[in-house]
Protein backbone atom coordinates (compact mmCIF):
# COMPACT_ATOMS: atom_id res chain seq x y z
CA UNK A 1 0.00 0.00 0.00
CA UNK A 2 2.69 2.45 0.99
CA UNK A 3 4.66 1.78 -2.47
CA UNK A 4 1.51 2.69 -4.39
CA UNK A 5 1.31 6.01 -2.57
CA UNK A 6 4.67 6.33 -3.17
CA UNK A 7 4.74 5.76 -6.69
CA UNK A 8 2.33 9.13 -7.65
CA UNK A 9 4.38 11.03 -4.98
CA UNK A 10 7.04 10.23 -7.10
CA UNK A 11 5.14 11.34 -10.23
CA UNK A 12 4.24 14.48 -8.99
CA UNK A 13 7.69 15.33 -7.46
CA UNK A 14 9.08 14.93 -11.19
CA UNK A 15 6.56 16.93 -13.12
CA UNK A 16 6.45 19.85 -10.73
CA UNK A 17 8.16 23.06 -11.78
CA UNK A 18 11.69 23.53 -11.17
CA UNK A 19 10.97 25.96 -8.02
CA UNK A 20 8.52 23.70 -6.43
CA UNK A 21 11.39 20.96 -6.37
CA UNK A 22 13.80 23.22 -5.02
CA UNK A 23 11.24 24.33 -2.54
CA UNK A 24 10.80 20.86 -1.27
CA UNK A 25 14.47 19.89 -1.09
CA UNK A 26 14.90 23.63 1.14
CA UNK A 27 12.00 22.44 3.30
CA UNK A 28 13.43 19.20 4.19
CA UNK A 29 17.14 20.06 4.44
CA UNK A 30 15.76 22.62 7.39
CA UNK A 31 13.97 20.19 8.64
CA UNK A 32 17.10 18.11 9.36
CA UNK A 33 19.51 21.00 9.65
CA UNK A 34 16.77 21.99 12.51
CA UNK A 35 16.77 18.55 14.13
CA UNK A 36 20.50 18.73 14.57
CA UNK A 37 20.88 22.35 15.75
CA UNK A 38 17.79 21.37 18.72
CA UNK A 39 20.20 17.94 19.34
CA UNK A 40 23.09 20.00 20.29
CA UNK A 41 20.71 22.56 21.75
CA UNK A 42 19.26 20.27 24.71
CA UNK A 43 22.95 19.02 25.32
CA UNK A 44 23.87 22.30 25.76
CA UNK A 45 25.04 23.33 29.17
CA UNK A 46 25.24 27.03 30.54
CA UNK A 47 27.99 29.59 28.76
CA UNK A 48 28.02 33.20 28.49
CA UNK A 49 25.43 33.63 25.76
CA UNK A 50 22.45 30.85 26.84
CA UNK A 51 21.42 29.08 29.73
CA UNK A 52 21.22 25.34 30.21
CA UNK A 53 19.32 23.39 27.26
CA UNK A 54 18.32 26.77 25.13
CA UNK A 55 15.48 26.90 22.78
CA UNK A 56 16.55 26.93 19.37
CA UNK A 57 15.87 31.29 19.25
CA UNK A 58 18.83 31.56 22.14
CA UNK A 59 20.83 28.80 20.27
CA UNK A 60 20.87 30.48 17.53
CA UNK A 61 22.72 33.44 19.21
CA UNK A 62 26.11 31.81 19.79
CA UNK A 63 29.55 33.29 18.79
CA UNK A 64 29.52 36.52 16.07
CA UNK A 65 25.82 36.57 16.32
CA UNK A 66 26.19 38.87 19.39
CA UNK A 67 28.48 41.01 17.44
CA UNK A 68 25.85 41.60 14.95
CA UNK A 69 23.55 42.11 17.75
CA UNK A 70 25.60 45.27 18.78
CA UNK A 71 26.26 46.79 15.30
CA UNK A 72 22.37 46.63 15.10
CA UNK A 73 21.61 47.92 18.41
CA UNK A 74 24.09 50.37 18.37
CA UNK A 75 26.55 50.77 15.19
CA UNK A 76 30.01 51.01 15.09
CA UNK A 77 32.92 52.48 18.18
CA UNK A 78 34.21 55.92 17.45
CA UNK A 79 37.50 55.00 19.15
CA UNK A 80 39.13 51.62 18.58
CA UNK A 81 39.54 49.60 22.46
CA UNK A 82 42.84 48.63 23.58
CA UNK A 83 44.44 45.61 25.37
CA UNK A 84 46.45 46.45 28.35
CA UNK A 85 49.53 46.80 26.62
CA UNK A 86 48.43 49.22 23.89
CA UNK A 87 46.88 46.99 21.28
CA UNK A 88 43.72 47.42 19.52
CA UNK A 89 40.97 44.79 20.89
CA UNK A 90 38.25 42.78 19.48
CA UNK A 91 35.20 45.45 18.29
CA UNK A 92 32.49 45.55 16.20
CA UNK A 93 34.33 46.96 13.76
CA UNK A 94 35.56 43.18 12.13
CA UNK A 95 31.50 42.95 11.00
CA UNK A 96 30.36 44.53 7.95
CA UNK A 97 27.45 46.31 8.19
CA UNK A 98 24.89 44.63 5.62
CA UNK A 99 23.32 42.00 7.63
CA UNK A 100 22.89 43.60 10.78
CA UNK A 101 21.98 47.25 8.97
CA UNK A 102 19.10 45.13 6.98
CA UNK A 103 17.96 43.56 10.38
CA UNK A 104 18.46 47.11 12.13
CA UNK A 105 15.44 48.47 9.28
CA UNK A 106 13.06 46.42 9.64
CA UNK A 107 13.34 46.03 13.37
CA UNK A 108 12.42 49.67 13.04
CA UNK A 109 9.52 49.00 10.59
CA UNK A 110 8.08 45.99 12.56
CA UNK A 111 8.81 46.68 16.07
CA UNK A 112 10.19 43.07 16.60
CA UNK A 113 13.49 42.69 18.52
CA UNK A 114 16.71 41.30 17.07
CA UNK A 115 16.46 37.76 17.29
CA UNK A 116 13.50 36.76 15.88
CA UNK A 117 14.20 39.06 12.63
CA UNK A 118 17.71 38.32 12.52
CA UNK A 119 16.63 34.84 12.19
CA UNK A 120 13.64 35.57 9.44
CA UNK A 121 16.56 37.41 7.55
CA UNK A 122 19.01 34.41 7.27
CA UNK A 123 16.54 31.63 6.42
CA UNK A 124 14.57 34.08 3.66
CA UNK A 125 18.06 34.52 2.49
CA UNK A 126 18.76 30.95 2.98
CA UNK A 127 15.47 29.90 0.39
CA UNK A 128 16.03 32.61 -1.73
CA UNK A 129 20.15 31.57 -2.31
CA UNK A 130 18.63 28.10 -2.65
CA UNK A 131 16.36 28.67 -5.59
CA UNK A 132 18.63 30.99 -7.44
CA UNK A 133 21.56 28.27 -6.80
CA UNK A 134 19.78 26.07 -8.96
CA UNK A 135 19.29 28.86 -11.84
CA UNK A 136 23.21 29.25 -11.54
CA UNK A 137 23.72 25.28 -12.16
CA UNK A 138 20.97 25.08 -14.55
CA UNK A 139 23.93 27.58 -17.06
CA UNK A 140 26.02 24.93 -17.22
CA UNK A 141 24.26 21.77 -15.92
CA UNK A 142 21.37 19.52 -16.70
CA UNK A 143 18.46 19.66 -14.72
CA UNK A 144 18.69 16.32 -12.61
CA UNK A 145 22.50 17.50 -11.87
CA UNK A 146 21.55 21.22 -10.82
CA UNK A 147 19.13 20.03 -8.75
CA UNK A 148 21.26 17.33 -6.77
CA UNK A 149 23.92 20.43 -6.71
CA UNK A 150 20.85 21.84 -5.08
CA UNK A 151 20.40 19.08 -2.52
CA UNK A 152 24.25 19.02 -1.75
CA UNK A 153 24.07 22.83 -1.32
CA UNK A 154 21.14 22.71 1.28
CA UNK A 155 22.45 20.03 3.28
CA UNK A 156 26.19 20.99 3.29
CA UNK A 157 28.62 20.71 6.18
CA UNK A 158 27.69 24.64 6.90
CA UNK A 159 24.51 24.42 6.37
CA UNK A 160 23.63 25.20 9.71
CA UNK A 161 25.14 28.97 9.76
CA UNK A 162 22.15 29.72 6.99
CA UNK A 163 19.68 29.68 10.07
CA UNK A 164 22.04 31.27 12.95
CA UNK A 165 21.82 35.28 13.16
CA UNK A 166 24.95 35.35 10.82
CA UNK A 167 25.35 37.04 7.63
CA UNK A 168 26.29 33.56 5.41
CA UNK A 169 22.95 33.35 4.22
CA UNK A 170 22.71 36.95 3.10
CA UNK A 171 26.09 37.02 1.85
CA UNK A 172 25.80 33.77 0.07
CA UNK A 173 22.17 34.82 -2.43
CA UNK A 174 24.62 37.79 -3.13
CA UNK A 175 27.31 36.21 -4.44
CA UNK A 176 25.28 33.30 -5.99
CA UNK A 177 23.64 36.84 -7.71
CA UNK A 178 27.09 38.43 -8.58
CA UNK A 179 28.20 35.17 -10.42
CA UNK A 180 24.67 34.24 -11.95
CA UNK A 181 24.77 38.19 -13.61
CA UNK A 182 28.41 37.89 -14.41
CA UNK A 183 27.97 34.47 -16.51
CA UNK A 184 25.37 36.44 -18.28
CA UNK A 185 27.16 38.96 -18.98
CA UNK A 186 25.04 41.83 -17.11
CA UNK A 187 27.77 43.97 -15.80
CA UNK A 188 25.50 46.95 -15.39
CA UNK A 189 23.08 45.25 -13.14
CA UNK A 190 26.46 44.25 -11.53
CA UNK A 191 27.15 47.45 -9.92
CA UNK A 192 24.92 47.71 -6.90
CA UNK A 193 25.38 44.34 -6.31
CA UNK A 194 29.31 44.40 -5.55
CA UNK A 195 28.23 47.30 -3.45
CA UNK A 196 26.11 44.91 -1.00
CA UNK A 197 28.12 42.00 -1.61
CA UNK A 198 31.28 43.93 -0.48
CA UNK A 199 29.81 45.70 2.66
CA UNK A 200 28.35 42.08 3.64
CA UNK A 201 31.37 39.88 4.04
CA UNK A 202 34.82 40.89 3.10
CA UNK A 203 34.60 39.80 -0.78
CA UNK A 204 35.17 42.69 -2.79
CA UNK A 205 38.88 42.26 -3.99
CA UNK A 206 38.07 39.00 -4.29
CA UNK A 207 35.56 39.58 -6.70
CA UNK A 208 38.00 42.02 -8.20
CA UNK A 209 40.51 39.50 -9.17
CA UNK A 210 37.83 37.13 -10.67
CA UNK A 211 36.22 40.33 -12.63
CA UNK A 212 40.01 41.15 -13.39
CA UNK A 213 40.58 37.49 -15.07
CA UNK A 214 37.01 37.60 -16.48
CA UNK A 215 38.24 40.39 -18.51
CA UNK A 216 41.65 38.95 -19.55
CA UNK A 217 39.80 35.53 -20.63
CA UNK A 218 37.36 37.58 -22.75
CA UNK A 219 40.06 39.28 -24.40
CA UNK A 220 42.00 36.20 -24.96
CA UNK A 221 39.23 34.34 -26.66
CA UNK A 222 37.71 37.47 -28.43
CA UNK A 223 38.36 35.43 -31.83
CA UNK A 224 35.14 33.08 -31.19
CA UNK A 225 33.30 34.66 -28.52
CA UNK A 226 32.58 38.11 -29.53
CA UNK A 227 33.91 40.90 -26.92
CA UNK A 228 32.06 44.30 -28.01
CA UNK A 229 33.15 47.44 -27.40
CA UNK A 230 30.68 48.32 -24.64
CA UNK A 231 30.77 45.00 -22.96
CA UNK A 232 35.21 46.00 -22.82
CA UNK A 233 34.31 49.11 -20.71
CA UNK A 234 31.83 47.95 -18.62
CA UNK A 235 33.50 45.02 -17.56
CA UNK A 236 36.56 46.97 -17.12
CA UNK A 237 35.10 49.75 -14.56
CA UNK A 238 33.32 46.99 -13.01
CA UNK A 239 36.46 45.31 -12.22
CA UNK A 240 37.88 48.60 -10.63
CA UNK A 241 34.81 49.63 -9.05
CA UNK A 242 34.92 46.01 -7.14
CA UNK A 243 38.35 46.68 -6.06
CA UNK A 244 37.22 50.22 -4.79
CA UNK A 245 34.37 48.54 -2.82
CA UNK A 246 37.09 45.62 -1.51
CA UNK A 247 38.56 48.79 0.43
CA UNK A 248 35.66 50.96 1.00
CA UNK A 249 35.10 49.09 4.56
CA UNK A 250 38.82 49.90 5.75
CA UNK A 251 38.64 53.85 4.58
CA UNK A 252 35.53 54.34 6.40
CA UNK A 253 36.63 52.49 9.35
CA UNK A 254 39.76 55.13 9.20
CA UNK A 255 37.38 57.98 8.57
CA UNK A 256 35.44 57.06 11.87
CA UNK A 257 38.06 56.42 14.00
CA UNK A 258 40.79 58.34 12.55
CA UNK A 259 43.22 55.18 12.43
CA UNK A 260 44.59 54.26 8.47
CA UNK A 261 44.73 51.05 9.86
CA UNK A 262 41.28 50.62 12.64
CA UNK A 263 40.06 47.69 10.28
CA UNK A 264 43.03 45.83 9.71
CA UNK A 265 44.19 46.35 13.45
CA UNK A 266 40.69 45.01 14.80
CA UNK A 267 40.82 41.46 12.49
CA UNK A 268 44.51 41.13 13.42
CA UNK A 269 43.33 40.64 17.42
CA UNK A 270 41.56 37.59 16.77
CA UNK A 271 44.44 35.83 15.88
CA UNK A 272 46.73 37.72 18.93
CA UNK A 273 44.87 34.65 20.82
CA UNK A 274 47.22 31.95 18.42
CA UNK A 275 50.25 33.67 17.43
CA UNK A 276 50.35 37.22 19.21
CA UNK A 277 50.19 40.33 17.76
CA UNK A 278 51.94 40.96 14.21
CA UNK A 279 50.92 42.79 11.35
CA UNK A 280 49.08 42.07 8.32
CA UNK A 281 51.96 40.33 5.66
CA UNK A 282 50.15 39.01 2.62
CA UNK A 283 50.47 35.49 2.21
CA UNK A 284 52.32 34.96 5.71
CA UNK A 285 49.23 33.90 7.37
CA UNK A 286 48.62 30.13 6.01
CA UNK A 287 52.42 29.71 6.82
CA UNK A 288 52.46 31.24 9.96
CA UNK A 289 49.38 28.88 10.40
CA UNK A 290 51.14 25.92 9.21
CA UNK A 291 54.08 26.44 11.55
CA UNK A 292 51.59 26.90 14.64
CA UNK A 293 48.92 24.24 14.49
CA UNK A 294 52.01 21.72 13.46
CA UNK A 295 53.37 22.67 16.82
CA UNK A 296 50.21 21.97 17.98
CA UNK A 297 49.56 18.92 16.91
CA UNK A 298 52.90 17.82 17.10
CA UNK A 299 53.98 17.05 13.62
CA UNK A 300 56.46 20.07 13.21
CA UNK A 301 57.52 21.34 9.76
CA UNK A 302 55.00 18.48 8.33
CA UNK A 303 52.38 21.28 8.93
CA UNK A 304 53.94 23.18 5.63
CA UNK A 305 53.96 20.12 3.82
CA UNK A 306 50.32 19.73 4.51
CA UNK A 307 49.78 22.90 3.40
CA UNK A 308 51.42 22.70 0.40
CA UNK A 309 49.87 19.70 -0.63
CA UNK A 310 46.35 21.12 -0.12
CA UNK A 311 46.69 24.21 -1.79
CA UNK A 312 48.33 22.19 -5.22
CA UNK A 313 45.72 19.82 -5.04
CA UNK A 314 43.04 22.16 -4.95
CA UNK A 315 44.42 24.12 -7.91
CA UNK A 316 44.98 21.17 -9.68
CA UNK A 317 41.44 19.74 -8.51
CA UNK A 318 40.17 23.16 -10.72
CA UNK A 319 41.30 21.69 -13.96
CA UNK A 320 39.62 18.67 -13.42
CA UNK A 321 36.42 17.46 -16.24
CA UNK A 322 33.87 18.36 -13.72
CA UNK A 323 35.12 21.35 -12.74
CA UNK A 324 35.79 22.44 -16.23
CA UNK A 325 32.09 21.52 -17.02
CA UNK A 326 31.31 24.55 -14.51
CA UNK A 327 32.44 26.96 -17.23
CA UNK A 328 35.26 29.24 -16.91
CA UNK A 329 33.92 32.23 -14.76
CA UNK A 330 33.20 30.00 -11.65
CA UNK A 331 36.50 28.38 -11.99
CA UNK A 332 37.94 32.15 -11.76
CA UNK A 333 35.68 33.04 -8.70
CA UNK A 334 36.73 30.23 -6.81
CA UNK A 335 40.82 30.67 -7.40
CA UNK A 336 40.23 34.50 -6.80
CA UNK A 337 38.95 33.71 -3.96
CA UNK A 338 41.17 31.11 -2.51
CA UNK A 339 44.01 33.41 -3.29
CA UNK A 340 42.35 35.90 -1.36
CA UNK A 341 42.12 33.55 1.66
CA UNK A 342 45.87 32.88 1.13
CA UNK A 343 46.79 36.54 1.08
CA UNK A 344 44.78 37.41 4.10
CA UNK A 345 43.35 34.65 6.26
CA UNK A 346 45.17 33.04 9.52
CA UNK A 347 43.56 29.26 9.55
CA UNK A 348 41.77 28.77 12.49
CA UNK A 349 37.87 27.79 13.57
CA UNK A 350 36.19 30.16 11.12
CA UNK A 351 38.41 28.46 8.30
CA UNK A 352 35.35 26.23 7.56
CA UNK A 353 32.71 28.95 7.52
CA UNK A 354 34.97 30.82 5.15
CA UNK A 355 35.12 28.27 2.85
CA UNK A 356 31.61 28.64 2.30
CA UNK A 357 31.77 30.77 -0.69
CA UNK A 358 33.63 27.67 -2.70
CA UNK A 359 29.52 26.27 -2.99
CA UNK A 360 29.66 26.36 -6.59
CA UNK A 361 32.24 23.57 -6.60
CA UNK A 362 28.94 21.35 -5.68
CA UNK A 363 28.32 21.50 -9.33
CA UNK A 364 31.26 19.11 -9.78
CA UNK A 365 30.48 16.92 -6.55
CA UNK A 366 26.56 16.63 -7.82
CA UNK A 367 27.80 15.10 -11.53
CA UNK A 368 27.88 11.27 -11.00
CA UNK A 369 24.44 9.80 -11.55
CA UNK A 370 25.03 6.75 -9.38
CA UNK A 371 22.48 6.34 -6.54
CA UNK A 372 24.90 5.06 -4.10
CA UNK A 373 27.84 7.72 -4.80
CA UNK A 374 24.35 10.03 -4.44
CA UNK A 375 23.13 8.81 -1.18
CA UNK A 376 26.95 8.10 0.56
CA UNK A 377 27.97 12.02 -0.36
CA UNK A 378 24.67 13.24 1.31
CA UNK A 379 24.66 11.06 4.39
CA UNK A 380 28.33 12.25 4.60
CA UNK A 381 27.71 15.97 4.55
CA UNK A 382 24.78 14.93 7.11
CA UNK A 383 27.42 13.89 9.32
CA UNK A 384 29.66 17.33 8.60
CA UNK A 385 26.74 18.63 9.78
CA UNK A 386 27.44 16.92 13.27
CA UNK A 387 30.53 17.13 13.44
CA UNK A 388 30.40 20.99 12.80
CA UNK A 389 28.35 21.84 15.52
CA UNK A 390 30.42 19.68 17.67
CA UNK A 391 33.88 21.66 16.72
CA UNK A 392 32.53 24.42 15.99
CA UNK A 393 28.67 25.70 17.21
CA UNK A 394 28.42 24.27 20.32
CA UNK A 395 30.12 25.52 23.58
CA UNK A 396 31.20 22.38 25.45
CA UNK A 397 34.16 23.79 27.33
CA UNK A 398 36.66 23.85 24.82
CA UNK A 399 36.91 27.31 23.96
CA UNK A 400 37.86 26.55 19.70
CA UNK A 401 37.18 30.23 19.14
CA UNK A 402 34.39 31.40 17.23
CA UNK A 403 32.88 29.58 14.06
Amino acid sequence: MAHRLLIPAVVRYRLAPWWLRVLLIWVVSRGITTGLLLLFAGWQEQNPWTGRHPGYLAFSQLWDSTWYHIVAASGYPAALPLTSDGHVGENAWAFLPGYPMLVRFLMVVTGLPWVPVSLFVSVVFSLASALLFYRLMRLSLPPGTSLFAVVLFCVAPLSPIMQVSYAESMFVFFLTLALYLLLRRRYALLFPVVVVLALTRPSGLAFALALGLHVVHRWWTRAHDPFPLADRLLSVALTVFSLAMGFAWPVIAWAVTGSPSAYTDTELAWRSTYIGYRGLLPFASWVQGARFWGGQWGIGGLGLVLLGVVVAGFFAWLFTRRVRRLGTDLRLWSASYAVYLLAVFFPQSSTFRLLVPFFPLLGAVAQPTSRIYRGSVVLLFIAGQFGWLYICWWVNGYDWTPP
